[in-house]
């Protein structure tokens, strides 16, 4: 079983390879292993990311495409999740992720005809459902948001960006890489309540992606 991992998170602060781990521990305890990884930071509500059209054209039938969750995959709208659907099945790529134990029987020993095809059928119509909401997920936390700064704006409290976005996004570097909060503010010079809400921020982007 030639095992294909895919990686990703929405901006280039995020830790794209945050659930490597756990997909080798998924993986391994059920007697496999992964042959190749693609890793990328891109937004999952859009359909062309490089690693991902990589992965898709390396693919041959019978593969599995092993994600931690289906909104690794689409956060797409359904015209663009059924484009990158009909390419998946065009390959003959498997589609595991974690989220959905059913499609976890890929792992299994091969089940009669009848039952493959019971499975294939169960797997497709919960993968369109995680799919749809995935896509309203992202849809409402976008909404909120809008919601948000319209409302600041209208309370003369919406300042926009920082000034600072540059040191901004230099504390957010250190702090995805795993530095210490003293660490960070030596280095940025920044405030802990400053690295606070950039932490708080990064968590909520996380949670968008």
């Amino acid at each position: 079983m030639f095992i294909r991992a895919y990686l990703r998170a929405s901006t280039q602060i995020q830790d794209a390879e945050r659930a490597r781990a756990d997909l080798v521990r998924f993986v391994e305890e059920r007697g496999q292993r992964i042959a190749a990884f693609y890793v990328e930071n891109e937004s999952g509500a859009k359909l062309e990311r490089p690693e991902l059209f990589r992965l898709l054209a390396d693919a041959t039938p019978g593969d599995v495409c092993l994600i931690e969750q289906i909104d690794r995959l689409t956060r797409l709208r359904t015209e663009d999740w059924n484009r990158l659907k009909a390419m998946i099945s065009d390959k003959g790529l498997r589609i595991v992720a974690l989220d959905l134990p059913t499609s976890w029987l890929m792992f299994a020993a091969k089940p009669d005809d009848f039952t493959a095809r019971l499975f294939d059928a169960v797997n497709s119509m919960m993968l369109d459902v995680l799919a749809a909401v995935s896509r309203k997920d992202y849809e409402d936390r976008r909404r909120r948001q809008a919601q948000g700064i319209a409302k600041a704006k209208t309370e003369g409290l919406y300042k926009g960006r920082p000034a600072d976005a540059k040191r901004n996004a230099d504390i957010a570097a250190l702090l995805a890489a795993g530095h210490s909060w003293t660490f960070v503010q030596r280095t940025t010079g920044a405030s802990r309540s400053t690295l606070s809400r950039i932490r708080k921020e990064m968590v909520e982007e996380a949670a968008e992606s």
